[in-house]
């Protein structure tokens, strides 16, 4: 399997995913500093008309927070980041974040909702590697005949919008033409996740409602100790907030007066990232999460999240060891 240079030296081979809402600039540089791919949205650096353009901003302390990190640690240095591009006729805001992406030379390109030539050339300009987000083969081989360099396979369990198909199926199928980066998404949460979607032929594994509870994520409080609270048995798998299917915790929908097991289905066209928003005012408080949560027993800093990962990461790598008979 080819990963790219930037990608081989993680401390895990992990990749947090990019949040509606809750990745900042903190959460990510925590995430980079802590050796793991960090992520946001570019729709989350919003900006009242007339006001500086935020998401230059952000860039511009992400970059010079990393490289003074890189500085003081040149033998530990911080992982790299990426920025996610919602790539869907709506957007009004793509071309501009892409052209602001070239000029600060992101190094990770995320893209979701649709492949683009035009916007993977553009990571590919920079020397940034692009990966798209899939939830079956079919959209796989489109992604890549689009010109992206990796994938990730959103699978069933996953956090806000989600695939249906198991990760064994949607991993094997693309295995079987695709040896590019490949991350898997959908209910990673623990170290174990992390080598069990190596062992089903992932590069990476994709973790996202984890993050959500920890110290540096923009969500408030009542997200972050819903998280915490729940479990698999508390996701619903639903189109109707967005358009599109996700996984959302059932608590915040029946918070909203809505009944969780009874709701309605949504048209796709609905779907409206104009404003950087996908939900009315209304729904602000349906919160998204995969269904790994009930491994997130407290919120923590990011770094400690790492840490934990990685302690049973290497721990499973050994008990798997042992009972193969095989070198860790």
């Amino acid at each position: 399997m080819s990963v790219p240079e930037a990608l081989s030296h993680l401390r895990l081979p992990l990749i947090g995913s990019p949040l509606f809402i809750v990745s900042n600039p903190d959460l990510v540089i925590a995430q980079c500093k802590a050796g793991i791919v960090g992520s946001f949205p570019a729709l989350n650096a919003r900006e009242a008309e007339g006001e500086p353009i935020e998401l230059e901003r952000w860039l511009i302390r992400i970059n010079e927070e990393l490289d003074k990190y890189n500085q003081a640690n040149p033998d530990t240095p911080a992982a790299p980041y990426a920025v996610n591009q919602i790539v869907h006729r709506s957007n009004g805001r793509l071309e501009r974040d892409v052209e602001i992406c070239v000029k600060h030379k992101v190094p990770g390109w995320i893209t979701s909702l649709g492949a683009q030539e035009w916007v993977n050339e553009a990571a590919h300009s920079v020397g940034g590697i692009s990966m798209h987000d899939v939830i079956n083969n079919r959209f796989a081989h489109k992604a890549i005949e689009k010109g992206a360099d990796g994938l990730i396979a959103v699978a069933a369990g996953a956090g806000g919008h989600a695939g249906a198909l198991s990760p064994f199926a949607l991993i094997q199928e693309i295995r079987e033409w695709f040896d590019g980066p490949l991350a898997l998404s959908g209910s990673i949460a623990t170290g174990d996740a992390i080598l069990a979607a190596q062992a089903m032929g992932a590069d990476f594994a994709y973790s996202g409602s984890a993050f959500i509870a920890t110290k540096e994520a923009n969500a408030v409080e009542s997200y972050k100790s819903m998280i915490v609270d729940s479990g698999a048995n508390d996701i619903v798998y639903s189109n109707l907030f967005t358009g599109v299917w996700g996984n959302y915790l059932k608590p915040s929908i029946a918070a909203a007066g809505m009944d969780p097991d009874n709701l309605e289905t949504s048209d796709p066209s609905t779907m409206d990232f104009s404003s950087g928003r996908t939900k009315p005012k209304s729904w602000k408080e349906i919160w998204g999460a995969g269904q790994g949560i009930g491994a997130v027993k407290s919120v923590l800093p990011a770094a400690d999240l790492v840490a934990r990962l990685s302690a049973e990461y290497e721990a499973a790598k050994k008990r798997l060891a042992a009972a193969t008979g095989m070198t860790a």
